[in-house]
């Protein structure tokens, strides 16, 4: 029985534009994404470096402007449907399920959610988590298995009594073989609110 439901963000409760951010860094003359990049990209997502010093790579690498660089990287996030928070405030005020979030992101991208939702709207969305797991805020990213782990251990879950939502076949994977449920949503053909449907074996 499921008794415990960790939530990605990104193409789960926020809709993203995947290329977005590329074609626009290409736009900027960045457009071979090269291993040192990603690298940057990583450590990044993880908090092992600065917002400061993110801009300022691309800046001295490639003389883009700082407001550039923020909107080509911001471009990824689109709407956020309020059926989807509907479902969740649904979700959390039943208390039936511990919910958690556990999303690879980033403190531009998180300002960025928060400036354009308003606080009012992001505080509501982020009460509805029992916790709120930013991968730059605990040095750790998916598909590592550290960090399952480490949502595991931190709140004694049992992997069995636990699914796992997310859009990218790495993490769910990842997360399966550590004995979480797991359901791969697929973006534009799935939606969040089809979550028990969708599981009925589980639920």
């Amino acid at each position: 029985m499921i008794k415990n439901i960790i939530f990605d963000f990104g193409d789960i409760f926020i809709n993203l534009d995947k290329k977005a951010t590329h074609k626009e860094l290409e736009k900027l003359g960045v457009s071979n994404i090269s291993d040192e990049i990603m690298s940057v990209v990583h450590q990044y997502e993880k908090g092992l470096i600065t917002s400061r010093d993110f801009i300022n790579f691309f800046s001295s690498k490639f003389s883009v402007s700082s407001s550039d660089l923020v909107f080509a990287w911001n471009s990824i996030l689109l709407d956020f449907p309020l059926t989807r928070l509907a479902f969740l405030k649904e979700l959390s005020n039943s208390k039936k399920y511990r919910l958690f979030l556990l999303s690879n992101t980033n403190d531009l991208h998180i300002s960025w959610v928060q400036e354009n939702w308003g606080l009012k709207l992001y505080n509501e969305f982020n009460k509805c988590f029992e916790k709120f797991y930013l991968s730059y805020e605990i040095n750790l990213s998916k598909p590592s298995s550290e960090i399952y782990e480490f949502v595991l251990t931190e709140n004694n879950l049992n992997a069995q009594e636990t699914i796992f939502v997310d859009d990218l076949k790495e993490n769910t994977a990842a997360a399966n073989r550590l004995g979480i449920h797991t359901w791969n949503l697929i973006p534009g053909q799935e939606d969040v609110t089809q979550l028990f449907t969708k599981n009925q074996t589980l639920f």
